[in-house]
């Protein structure tokens, strides 16, 4: 067991000898790595300082060059816009049509990108060719001018608009394929435009200008003739009292003419300068606007000067041109202030026409100096229930105006409106009839009113009070139901209760007359001594008559006698007297069921009186009926 132990440790202590071997060559070759580095370091240090001034000097130069290409370059680009000075003054020279207006656009634009490489330089040395380049770039640009106002021109001779509004043809535009050139050519002018500012000179964008003032003459001159059957037909005779009519004035035709070529002209200026499209279109549009201003001014003038009978053209001027206004808006977003503005007098003259209509109304019925004797109406009463049919008609315009004044508020002078727009733009919402309810009776009140004070003065009677008040109220009544616009305000409760109302006033003072024969058919029946007659029964003259005294039979004659006189003076005063048809039915109607149950209780009690002789008893009870119908 001893022997291979020591032969195991023999093994490894050979092992250790051989790796203490290694290990001391090892650290040699470290000492002589070591001695190396050192050696290598001292070296290192003796080229950097013989290398280092060379490599900073090579830097340098570096740079130098890279300098010197960047210059080179900038020449380059300085040469550019030089060079084309001469490539595009040919093309120039030469004009859009010979050119071409593709070849010549892209000229011009190659020196206006040439300018601002001049301008951008800064470099003083450029400013001969700035100006040069400036001087080409105008001489372009103005022939351009030419072309662009003679291409525009092609589009705008005048046309005329009721041909287009009759036939329902759309309003002419300029066609795509001149929109497309125009616009183009537009963008060229505006960026010559901005050179010339900053040359000093104006900034005027001269597209704009050009376009404006072209197609606004287009379009004024187009509307010129309906701007003038506007006038013509709105101005009437001196001798001409009657109450305008709608539609009897050109403005409509007008007012439609000038939306449909506005909403045209809109069209071809978005097509041409999109992004200022709106502007564009609202300078095109101020010369005919201004017509269209003065224009409604004059037909102001009008209406003031006949303000009883012709302010219903003002409603219908607002009714017509405040919705197109609204429209153009929506349309172009363009316009409604200007249109707006135009109206302003015309609005301020309606609002003032409400209390003028009461205040006229009421003076020309107390400036009545004789009223029929017949108890006829006159013509005030006519004339008056036009006025509420054509009120009625322009509701709209109505609503909003009360609405801006208040209920009631039409009675006084009506001060300037607070705000510049009156919005006709009512909804079912905001919409209030009861309003112009309101103002039409106040009408009928103010003339009933006046007219009862009148008939007070000049009539001898009430009866021929109350028929000519019944007159009055039939013309009223039946202007209303002849018209579904009127009657959609004073043809409902509680309104029409007003109506009713003068009617019974009326009614009950031609009626006093009829009391008198009425009074003389009342009796006293003296039930003592006699039984009362059975309700129902049978009445027998005869024997009341005989039980009657000789006094009693005498106050019977006398009454039948004093009935017929009074009753044939009254038939004859009646059928004297004018009555509305109407009138003469509802009369007859209130008069015989008053007369004929009287007549006829009195007839079948006392008859017998004369004895069938028709002495006294003139009327039967059959021919009392009959003539009782007949009036």
């Amino acid at each position: 067991m001893v022997g291979p132990r020591n032969a195991a440790f023999a093994e490894e202590s050979a092992e250790v000898e051989v790796l203490l071997a290694s290990l001391g060559k090892t650290k040699d070759l470290t000492k002589r790595i070591t001695a190396s580095l050192s050696r290598l370091d001292s070296s290192g240090k003796i080229v950097k300082d013989a290398i280092g001034p060379i490599y900073n000097n090579t830097q340098q130069l570096q740079i130098t060059n890279r300098n010197i290409a960047k210059v080179n370059e900038a020449i380059e680009k300085l040469k550019q816009p030089l060079d084309a000075r001469g490539r595009e003054e040919g093309i120039i020279r030469a004009g859009p049509k010979n050119a071409g207006l593709p070849q010549y656009l892209s000229a011009l634009k190659r020196v206006d990108k040439a300018l601002n490489d001049l301008n951008a330089s800064g470099l003083r040395s450029n400013q001969q060719a700035i100006s040069e380049f400036h001087n080409l770039l105008s001489t372009g640009i103005n022939q351009l001018h030419d072309t662009y106002r003679q291409l525009i021109q092609e589009d705008a001779n005048s046309i005329e608009p009721l041909h287009y509004i009759t036939k329902q043809i759309p309003f002419p535009t300029i066609p795509d394929d001149k929109t497309q050139s125009l616009s183009q050519m537009a963008m060229a002018i505006a960026s010559a435009g901005a050179h010339s500012a900053r040359q000093g000179q104006r900034d005027d964008d001269a597209a704009t200008r050009i376009y404006a003032e072209v197609r606004g003459d287009y379009l004024q001159s187009s509307l010129q003739n309906l701007s003038t059957a506007a006038i013509s037909t709105s101005k009437r005779r001196a001798n001409d009292t009657g109450i305008y009519r709608e539609g009897s004035s050109g403005i409509g035709a007008y007012a439609n003419a000038i939306e449909a070529m506005f909403l045209a002209e809109a069209e071809n200026s978005s097509r041409i300068f999109r992004d200022n499209a709106g502007q564009v279109f609202s300078l095109t549009c101020a010369k005919p606007l201004s017509t269209f201003a003065r224009t409604l001014a004059e037909l102001n003038s009008v209406i003031k000067s006949r303000i009883l009978s012709d302010c219903f053209l003002a409603y219908e001027i607002l009714d017509l041109i405040t919705p197109v206004g609204y429209r153009l808006e929506s349309r172009t977003g363009q316009l409604r202030p200007q249109f707006a503005e135009a109206l302003r007098p015309l609005r301020e003259t309606a609002r003032s026409s409400l209390h003028e209509l009461l205040n006229q109304t009421k003076k020309q019925a107390e400036s009545i100096a004789t009223l029929p004797s017949d108890g006829n109406t006159v013509p005030l009463v006519a004339q008056t229930a036009t006025r509420l049919q054509n009120l009625a008609t322009f509701d709209r315009p109505l609503l909003a105006l009360l609405s801006s004044l208040g209920d009631g508020n039409w009675r006084s002078v009506a001060g300037p409106a607070s705000a510049s727009t009156l919005n006709l733009e009512l909804t079912p919402s905001t919409e209030n009839p009861t309003l112009l309810s309101h103002y039409l009776l106040d009408i009928v009140d103010t003339l009933f009113s006046t007219l009862n004070a009148r008939s007070q003065i000049l009539h001898r009677t009430k009866p021929l009070q109350g028929i000519f008040l019944l007159n009055t109220i039939a013309v009223i009544t039946r202007s209303i139901n002849s018209s579904p616009d009127l009657a959609r305000y004073l043809g409902i409760n509680p309104h029409s209760q007003k109506l009713d109302g003068y009617r019974k006033t009326a009614s009950s003072l031609y009626l006093l007359a009829w009391r008198e024969p009425s009074s003389h058919l009342l009796d006293t029946i003296h039930t003592s001594g006699a039984g009362r007659p059975t309700s129902g029964s049978a009445i027998d003259s005869t024997q009341i008559i005989k039980s009657l005294g000789s006094k009693d039979k005498d106050k019977i004659k006398e009454k039948f006698k004093l009935f017929n006189t009074s009753f044939d003076e009254l038939v004859v005063r009646h059928k004297s007297l004018h009555m509305e048809k109407e009138v003469r039915s509802s009369v007859s109607r209130e008069i015989q069921a008053t007369i004929d149950p009287l007549y006829t209780r009195f007839w079948d009690r006392y008859h017998e009186v004369d004895k069938g002789k028709g002495k006294v008893v003139k009327y039967s009870k059959g021919e009392l009926t009959t003539m009782l119908a007949t009036l």
